[in-house]
């Protein structure tokens, strides 16, 4: 079974979120976790570092479609970045990338915030 480990750092007053493997069924709910426990602590600007995620299916696509507008309703964000050829065209055929704005690098999107 594939696995996924997630820890999430704080930068330039967004929190970022590093996925490493697999987003599927077996581990969607760590994923989920891993965001609400950001949205407990009020924090509403999240960068999704996807440099190490290797595939996300669509019950990992329906956990950010889920707190998307809780984010927006706190004038937060949800960005992309890092994405591989992979991840980006399961975003990119699904409609995703025109959902959520999607950096080449982390640095970008940080850069964004300000």
């Amino acid at each position: 079974m594939a696995e996924l480990t997630i820890h999430a750092v704080e930068k330039e007053s967004a929190k970022v979120l590093y996925p490493n493997g697999y987003i599927n069924a077996h581990t969607v709910q760590d994923f989920e976790k891993s965001i609400q426990s950001i949205l407990e602590e009020k924090a509403y600007k999240i960068v999704i570092n996807c440099n190490e995620l290797e595939y996300i299916n669509s019950s990992g696509l329906g956990v950010l479609m889920g707190v998307v507008e809780e984010i927006t309703e706190n004038e937060g964000f949800l960005w992309l970045s890092n994405m591989n050829e992979t991840v980006f065209n399961i975003f990119d055929t699904l409609g995703f990338t025109h959902l959520f704005n999607v950096y080449q690098t982390e640095e970008e999107a940080l850069e964004a915030i300000k």
